[in-house]
């Protein structure tokens, strides 16, 4: 048997959390001498412990830990139970990333309001395109509701172009509309040679722009927002307004985002 400092360093916990444990009626020591009070604790239960503070590292309060181990699960039943929450805390840690990034990008907004873009604004006439897309609906125009939808949108129009033997031409073309039910219709689309009824996706020509207020964004797409409002910031500040949403030319996509180079293309008249 183990004392009770010896079972704290083997299973790396403290003496005070054992005793606490012991108090909770979650780990019982395998014999109290009845004379001194010491607890000692067998190599067996070891495995109680790991239990213990898997399950309380997950995030279940220590009541819920007594139900789940005097349970009676199995190991199997443990495994995917640890699984499952694994997964859960690893979508809310990423969710908690991008929201972060969103917050940053925020920042960043804010610290430059007064700045114009000066030259990085360039007016171009865009020319007719056509495109091969896909479209979804998101539940508005913020980052955090727009990524979701149109990445799996990409990755599926790309697998249907593959498998209707259709090559791209040009960069993606990512563009809005307002839905009817007050949400964002989201297009993802690629440039293609392709005539309609080529695939399963739609095909058709996106038209001239006859002028356009453009800038390039460098970076994640979470992290468009100072961009986006520069670009706006300019075009009120030389008398034009902005006709619909931008479109958004996907000009470098590599695996990593944060190198992603984005052109973000609003129409334009004037006042």
């Amino acid at each position: 048997m183990f004392t009770i400092g010896d079972f704290a360093r083997h299973g790396r916990v403290s003496i005070r959390m054992l005793r606490h444990y012991d108090a909770t009626g979650l780990l019982r020591p395998a014999h109290v001498d009845p004379a001194t009070g010491y607890r000692h604790y067998t190599a067996a239960q070891l495995a109680r412990l790991n239990r213990i503070i898997a399950l309380k590292d997950l995030g279940f309060s220590l009541h819920q830990v007594g139900e789940i181990i005097d349970g009676s699960l199995d190991a199997g039943e443990l495994r995917g139970m640890l699984r499952l929450r694994r997964a859960e805390l690893a979508a809310a840690v990423a969710e908690s990333s991008a929201r972060l990034v969103r917050v940053e990008a925020r920042l960043r907004a804010i610290e430059r309001e007064g700045h114009m873009p000066g030259n990085d604004v360039v007016i171009k006439r865009i020319p007719p395109v056509r495109v091969a897309e896909l479209t979804a609906v998101a539940d508005g125009y913020e980052p955090e509701h727009i990524g979701p939808v149109i990445n799996p949108l990409y990755d599926e129009l790309f697998r249907r172009l593959e498998a209707a033997g259709v090559r791209p031409t040009g960069p993606g073309v990512a563009y809005y509309e307002d839905a009817s039910d007050g949400r964002i219709t989201v297009h993802a689309a690629i440039q293609v040679a392709a005539g309609p009824g080529s695939g399963d996706f739609t095909v058709r020509d996106l038209p001239l722009i006859a002028e356009a207020a453009t800038i390039v964004h460098r970076g994640s797409m979470d992290t468009v927002v100072p961009t986006g409002q520069a670009l706006a910031e300019w075009i009120d500040a030389n008398g034009y307004r902005a006709a619909g949403y931008a479109r958004e030319i996907n000009l470098e996509c590599p695996e990593n985002r944060d190198d992603w180079v984005t052109e973000l293309q609003v129409a334009i008249t004037k006042d």
